[in-house]
């Protein structure tokens, strides 16, 4: 057995043993590692715990840059300005600082404009191992039209 299927197997066992023993969390794959997470029916509970911690809430504008960048990455400012509709260059400072987004490079364009691709800080953030965990388009569609009320829909 290698090592790799190792560690996955001790993984799978300990969570198995904190599942019988009812614990709060488990251990989860997340930005190409492990970390220890706490169970989704605790969320509301941790999220009252760590309400006071604003330096990691974001704003719609954001979270709305964040989402174009994870899926368009690398992307440049420009692109992204066109597809908001809206300036970004204060979001984007405001992203970088969090070190949520990074300058992946520069565009073989006119001007060679920077791009901008997300962090492993991002996945962590929200969760994620990889970028092909963030759910598709079609999931997001069926997600909204679930949400959406009776006779209104989500997509166009």
């Amino acid at each position: 057995m290698n090592a790799a299927a190792s560690i996955k197997g001790a993984i799978e066992h300990l969570n198995g043993q904190y599942a019988q023993t009812g614990r709060s969390f488990r251990i989860e794959q997340v930005a190409g590692g492990y970390r220890v997470m706490t169970l989704p029916v605790f969320a509301d509970a941790m999220a009252r715990l760590h309400a006071s911690r604003a330096k990691t809430t974001l704003s719609q504008a954001a979270l709305e840059t964040l989402a174009i960048l994870a899926y368009k990455q690398p992307i440049t400012r420009a692109h992204l300005e066109a597809i908001r509709g809206v300036a970004c260059g204060e979001v984007l400072r405001t992203l970088i600082d969090r070190k949520l987004v990074t300058i992946a490079g520069r565009a073989e364009e006119l001007g060679r404009p920077m791009l901008y691709a997300t962090t492993k800080r991002f996945l962590e953030t929200f969760g994620l191992a990889t970028l092909k965990d963030l759910p598709s388009v079609e999931e997001l569609r069926a997600r909204e039209a679930k949400a959406a009320p009776d006779g209104e829909s989500g997509g166009k």
